[in-house]
């Protein structure tokens, strides 16, 4: 899809709002024909935006090995060209296209109050037959989360009415923190894969089952309309090392995958369920390969990556089909699953992810009021002016973002360092060009519990090891392997990366500014945040970013720090990709 072809979908999409007089929730796909006897919703990694946000979708997703041009590792018009006549609404809710253009036709997407609204009409829709199900990142992420500790959130799932939830970036809040949210929760908060460590079980710990270890339940079983949904957690596996471990010193993770069908097993055998679903925060890729591994689960509801999938992936198993499926980030989705049930189980499903555009749908009062008592005593920080966005700032994809370039310089100029680098989270709102960068938008990027810089001297050789691990970390062939994130943010430095060749060998040609070569064995001053071993003692970088706004004024990032790439020119998870492709 061209430009022209988008716009000109832009103002078809306009001309037939305007004739159908759409203004609340009946417009776009929000309403369908009630399907079977059960319905469960799903939200992931809304990462505590409680407010309508912008959120551009990534232009690079590489899928490599058996992940190779599938779901969804699909961007732009090659995910576009697996739907059946996308719209205008579609391109902007799945795709990266003419963002700027389209949010400001679309408007902002997400919101709590706009979520509730439109999770009370699904509720709605089938007499309360429905279950909400959160997959996790939803207690961390925005300013008033992280001054909270993540209970601004807490109360905001209580009034959503989540029923299940999992989680991950929950979990850098201190062990004590997290329990307590858990405890003020009113839902349930399951993963099968959290367990005390046998020193700590010796200590008296607390733990959901001493025999087992678990820390909360592995999993609960919910009835709708007579029928018994069973949902395991998953929580993400890789927390105590892609996050800090002393916040939770006492627990270990993992993917434990017999543990997994060992409890499958179970529930098969001695809860009688109609379904078993598997609330996951691994990551589509890993749910992907445990579907395959592990037989008796029939829906994988997932989350992590962030992935939008509007069409659900069917994987077969020894023991029969698992259906495997990721809702998106940011509010910006809600995924709809309805469940038939026949003489023998389940017999048929439809599904649906719904994308959250904020003005056609109302905000619900009471959630409104929640958020305005919750922001009211940080308001002034938060609405802070710091600069103007003088072109589009965002952050998700494999490579560079505008927003982490913009965090890669704060770091290089206000710490006086040669290079930057900066974690490839995946989290974090888009500004449109002309908007203020506030306070507010640069903890969307921040709002960590471990957020100090630092600066310190590597060698050539030590930068080029830390870019090896990381794209390791991300192009692994066995997604097993792969434990989260996108490939570091780099300042002051340019590179090419191989993503299909092996470990060590992905990351050449370092090269400064200058053009001159990256010495192996010279010395360069380094700057840096979010350190995951020892604890960091520079400035937070939310002050760094923020003092560099200040005196910018206005921030122009027409070019980034994006790697060379080889090997992937004609890879369906690339596009409009403005390095060098070899």
């Amino acid at each position: 899809m061209n430009r022209r072809e988008f716009l000109d979908l832009l103002g078809k999409a306009s001309l037939s709002a305007s004739l159908s007089g759409c203004t609340n929730l009946r417009d776009f796909s929000y309403r369908a024909p009630v399907f079977g006897q059960a319905r469960l919703l799903h939200i992931t990694d809304t990462h505590a935006q409680l407010l309508p946000i912008h959120f551009r979708e990534p232009n690079v997703n590489l899928g490599i090995g058996d992940a190779y041009g599938k779901s969804p590792h699909r961007v732009g018009r090659n995910l576009l060209d697996n739907l059946q006549n996308p719209s205008a609404r579609d391109a902007h809710a799945y795709t990266y296209l003419d963002f700027t253009e389209a949010a400001l036709q679309f408007g902002k997407v997400g919101g709590f109050a706009h979520l509730q609204t439109l999770i009370n009409d699904l509720r709605g829709e089938v007499g309360g037959n429905a279950l909400l199900l959160d997959g996790g990142d939803t207690w961390q992420g925005s300013a008033t989360a992280l001054w909270t500790k993540g209970q601004d959130m807490v109360h905001a799932c209580n009034l959503l009415g989540v029923d299940v939830m999992t989680g991950h970036w929950e979990f850098t809040y201190q062990d004590a923190h997290i329990l307590e949210n858990t405890k003020r929760f009113k839902g349930e908060f399951v993963a099968q894969n959290v367990k005390a460590t046998e020193e700590a079980l010796f200590e008296g710990t607390h733990v959901f089952d001493e025999n087992a270890g678990h820390i909360f339940p592995p999993y609960t079983i919910k009835t709708l309309n007579g029928k018994r949904i069973a949902i395991i957690g998953q929580a993400f596996p890789y927390t105590p090392i892609a996050n800090p471990q002393r916040f939770i010193p006492d627990w270990t993770f993992g993917i434990q995958e017999q543990d997994l069908s060992d409890i499958v097993r179970e529930i098969r055998a001695n809860k009688s369920p109609d379904a078993v679903v598997l609330l996951s925060h691994n990551g589509m890729d890993v749910d992907l390969k445990l579907a395959n591994r592990v037989a008796g689960i029939d829906f994988i509801l997932g989350g992590h990556t962030h992935d939008g999938v509007p069409q659900p992936v069917i994987v077969k198993n020894s023991g029969g089909k698992t259906v495997v499926t990721n809702a998106g980030s940011n509010g910006k989705f809600v995924g709809v699953l309805d469940i038939e049930f026949g003489n023998s189980g389940i017999s048929d499903f439809r599904y649906r992810l719904l994308p959250v555009f904020a003005n056609l749908i109302r905000a619900d009062p009471t959630m409104q009021a929640h958020i305005d008592l919750v922001r009211a005593p940080y308001l002034d920080r938060l609405n802070e002016p710091l600069a103007i966005a003088g072109s589009l700032l965002y952050r998700r994809g494999n490579f560079n973002g505008t927003f982490d370039q913009l965090i890669c310089n704060a770091l290089t100029q206000e710490l006086d360092a040669q290079i930057s680098l900066s974690p490839g989270f995946r989290w974090g709102t888009s500004v449109l060009p002309g908007q203020t960068i506030t306070m507010e938008r640069v903890m969307d990027q921040t709002a960590i519990t471990y957020p100090q810089t630092y600066t310190t001297e590597m060698s050539g050789d030590q930068i080029k090891f830390i870019l090896e691990s990381v794209s390791d970390n991300l192009f692994a062939p066995d997604p097993y392997y792969q434990q989260g994130g996108d490939m570091v943010r780099v300042g002051g430095l340019r590179f090419s990366c191989t993503p299909n060749a092996v470990m060590g060998k992905r990351i050449n040609d370092l090269t400064l500014p200058n053009g001159s070569p990256v010495s192996a064995s010279s010395s360069y001053k380094v700057a840096g945040w979010a350190t995951v071993g020892a604890i960091s003692t520079g400035p937070d970088v939310a002050d760094v970013v923020a003092n560099y706004l200040r005196n910018q004024k206005v921030v122009n990032i027409t070019s980034f720090n994006e790697p060379v790439l080889k090997g992937v020119k004609s890879n369906p998870g690339i596009a409009d990709y403005k390095a060098q492709l070899l």
